[in-house]
């Protein structure tokens, strides 16, 4: 056994290919409910500043552009609440997995640290903790975690896989517990844009960090609500003293957002019209396959956010995922994202309008 291979989990995705192989062969062809990739096309205002940059000969700085700072420290007053943000407050990634798996190493955590994550989480979480040597911790509630040898703790809210929003006073509390401690916060909020049944909430807003940003950093993205998983375009904001360290590692490490899709962050950030028009898509398809998937015997639970459906028939996750492979339907086994996950799947909606149409019929069939 490789070095790497005795460090890490089996990559998920791989035990998933039997399973896509079953979907495929259907007839009318696949439906992939499985990987929360976007669909629907980059927006105009979009695709027209990544073309007017284009011609960027030399090299991006990984700080990024005053106005993508600009554009970064605005994005977030106005849309998150924040207050008083200077560009030392932010810093753009090379998207926030990039982000989630290299953390822990770019912290200089190792053996003997501890970071820590929800029970059902996005597995990169783990992955991170592991590459550094750190361990990885799960906790149900943060607040009742052991601190002792605890460095990182990861929040997210809206959760991938669950859609679960956590509230102003639970994140108050894990902020307010951490900062007890001497235990530095990290919110994954990516899915922040996409609340349906709650309005989540970003740990950046006054009311949970009572207004400063000491040993807080919250995790944005553009692939979901701008449709830019392409271009890896996200940023972190929040401690300047955290982010000054980061920023110092990653200009060592030539972590450089590309010079084009730093002028795209800026034309995306500066437009909610194309943001509004996602959302209302995702909202119809939404609406239209949990109906078929309630009627079809599955029980919801949480998903007031996301881009996903949490969905059982209390059955083993992959018995489920055998059961809707042979309809032409490809969804993610619960336990993916932990044990706890073993009786779930996990029903993403982005696919097509034409493609959601067909499994809208499958299920009814």
């Amino acid at each position: 056994m490789s070095a790497v291979s005795s460090r890490l989990p089996v990559f998920p995705w791989d035990r998933l290919e039997p399973y896509k192989a079953t979907a495929a062969a259907h007839p009318d062809g696949i439906v992939d409910l499985s990987v929360g990739t976007p669909v629907d096309p980059v927006p105009a205002v979009v695709q027209r500043a990544l073309a007017d940059a284009a011609d960027s000969p030399g090299y991006p700085t990984v700080w990024g552009t005053a106005a993508l700072r600009d554009a970064l420290t605005g994005w977030v007053e106005r849309r998150l609440g924040a207050r008083g943000l200077r560009h030392a407050n932010v810093l753009p990634v090379v998207g926030s997995k990039e982000l989630v798996a290299w953390l822990p190493t770019q912290l200089g955590l190792g053996p003997g640290d501890k970071v820590a994550y929800p029970r059902l989480a996005y597995p990169t979480y783990e992955v991170g903790a592991r590459l550094a040597g750190a361990e990885p911790v799960v906790y149900d509630d943060p607040t009742e975690l052991d601190p002792a040898g605890l460095k990182l703790l990861w929040l997210n809210s809206p959760s991938n896989p669950t859609g679960r929003v956590l509230s102003k006073e639970e994140l108050r509390r894990a902020v307010a517990w951490a900062r007890e401690h001497g235990v530095l916060v990290f919110s994954d909020e990516c899915y922040l844009e996409l609340g349906w049944e709650a309005d989540p909430v970003s740990v950046l807003h006054p009311d949970v960090c009572g207004g400063s940003y000491e040993g807080i950093v919250a995790v944005h993205s553009l692939s979901k609500r701008s449709n830019l998983a392409g271009y890896r375009a996200a940023f972190v904001a929040g401690d300047p003293a955290v982010l000054g360290e980061l920023l110092q590692i990653r200009k060592h490490g030539g972590m450089m957002v590309a010079a084009p899709v730093q002028a795209a962050t800026v034309a995306a950030l500066g437009d909610s019209a194309h943001v509004a028009e996602q959302r209302a898509r995702y909202a119809r398809r939404r609406d239209a396959l949990r109906a078929a998937f309630e009627a079809a015997g599955f029980r919801i639970e949480h998903s007031e956010a996301s881009l996903y459906l949490w969905a059982t028939r209390d059955e083993s996750c992959w018995e489920t995922v055998g059961e809707l492979s042979k309809r032409g339907i490809l969804v993610a086994p619960g336990d993916f994202y932990g044990p706890a996950g073993e009786r779930f799947v996990r029903i993403a909606f982005t696919a097509t309008d034409e493609r959601v149409e067909a499994a809208v019929r499958r299920l009814a069939e």
